[in-house]
């Protein structure tokens, strides 16, 4: 497995072994002490899975509290995937990194806990799935607006996005109160 670092601390693309003839292919999508070696927590808690249409954008989520770090990537389609550093305090704080996923790269990527995470579909469809490292809690649920122009995201898209009603309310981050983010702990 090859593990690219991105400019933000902890989160990592993961590039596994594929093992592919006529048959078909053969990787490995989680490994604990393969991925705890590469950085990654040993313990997730939840499976998750989404399948969405071209042009729906899901994003950018935080907890806190009950933060999640993800290890996500795509079964089907292609996606832009993207971290958000969103810890109060961090080097990084507002800063963005962004992984194209598809089921033909076979890339994963992890996101620490503390960050926002929010993809865009750019494929006809795509199947989703990641691993989180905490239970979903409604009540801690955050929103950072996809185009927090502070932020910067430069999204893959020429029209506007597909998005749910809690993605369109979502608040610029500089306007998100500070206690409801995540702190930075070196």
């Amino acid at each position: 497995m090859k593990v690219v670092e991105t400019k933000l601390p902890g989160a990592i693309v993961l590039e596994p072994k594929v093992f592919g003839d006529e048959r078909g292919f053969f990787m490995e999508t989680w490994n604990e002490a393969r991925y705890q070696e590469a950085g990654l927590p040993a313990r997730f808690v939840q499976d998750n899975l989404s399948f969405s249409a071209k042009g729906v954008l899901r994003g950018l989520h935080f907890q806190n509290p009950d933060q999640q770090g993800k290890l996500v990537h795509v079964l089907q389609g292609e996606v832009f995937d993207v971290a958000v550093d969103v810890r109060v305090g961090s080097p990084t704080f507002g800063e963005w990194e962004a992984v194209i996923l598809s089921s033909e790269n076979k890339r994963q990527f992890y996101i620490p806990e503390g960050f926002a995470h929010g993809f865009l579909v750019t494929s006809d469809a795509a199947l989703f799935a990641y691993k989180v490292t905490g239970k979903y809690n409604p009540k801690a649920e955050g929103f950072v607006l996809w185009n927090d122009s502070e932020i910067g995201i430069k999204w893959p898209i020429d029209a506007w996005p597909i998005l749910s009603e809690k993605d369109r309310a979502a608040r610029p981050l500089g306007e998100i109160p500070v206690e409801w983010l995540p702190r930075y702990e070196p």
